[in-house]
């Protein structure tokens, strides 16, 4: 599970910005130039680089130069670390929930035999 809590905190940063997520949302549409990707934000072209490199440092995006321009595509498999970070946390907090859950029944048990005495 570590592997996964040291893969998973850089991809949940780079997912945290706005800009990040669009550009995400844009590319699960197909591929895109980063003109394109651009083009809805209001940051500037350079800011858009920018984050387009820290996408493509975590896996999230690959890019291409084509001539004058880069073409991005997404890279669906950088999310593997987070899903298993959700999968694992998720058993581990229904399996607590449960013991809780449990718990209860044992003490509402025990209130109701008390009450009967």
């Amino acid at each position: 599970m570590l592997q996964y809590q040291e893969q998973a905190g850089p991809v949940f940063r780079a997912l945290a910005d706005d800009n990040r997520r669009a550009i995400l949302a844009r590319l699960s549409e197909g591929p895109a130039t980063v003109s394109e990707l651009a083009e809805p934000l209001t940051i500037s072209l350079a800011a858009t680089v920018q984050h387009v490199q820290s996408l493509e440092r975590v896996g999230l995006l690959t890019s291409d130069k084509e001539g004058r321009s880069r073409t991005c595509r997404l890279k669906p498999e950088g999310l593997v670390p987070i899903e298993q970070w959700i999968s694992e946390n998720k058993a581990l907090w229904e399996r607590r929930l449960d013991r809780f859950s449990d718990a209860l029944e044992r003490a509402a048990a025990k209130n109701v035999e008390g009450d009967s005495s």
